[in-house]
């Protein structure tokens, strides 16, 4: 799971990198602008990097940080490709949507992994 979570992340973080250079905040008509972009960012890296320690150690949280950051990949392939489909023109570029197709497939892989990880036998 330590895998696709840091592939996961690794993507995310990616993406908010390509969205900075798109101005997704317009996209979303987010008032504040790029403020309240930098606020989004501030709040959530922290949480997924944080989810990687709990996945790395193993412990309890693990599990609910590791379906909160597959979901965020998923959720990021959602909202992107019904942009693309009313017809917005950014992250056309071969990278920006490989980067949001590799969210999908890694967040899919993760959650594969969470369930693995799941029905693993408890050690006495």
């Amino acid at each position: 799971m330590e895998r696709s979570y840091f592939l996961t992340l690794c993507l995310l973080i990616l993406h908010q990198i390509d969205a900075a250079f798109w101005r997704e905040w317009e996209m979303f008509y987010l008032p504040g602008g790029v403020q309240f972009y930098l606020v989004f960012n501030i709040l959530i890296i922290p949480v997924v990097l944080l989810g990687y320690k709990h996945v790395v150690q193993s412990d309890a949280k693990a599990i609910v940080f590791a379906k909160l950051c597959a979901s965020l990949g998923v959720l990021t392939f959602v909202i992107h490709s019904g942009f693309a489909l009313a017809g917005f023109e950014q992250f056309h570029l071969p990278l920006s949507m490989a980067i949001i197709l590799l969210c999908l497939l890694s967040s899919l892989w993760q959650f594969t992994e969470i369930r693995k990880f799941t029905k693993r036998p408890i050690a006495a």
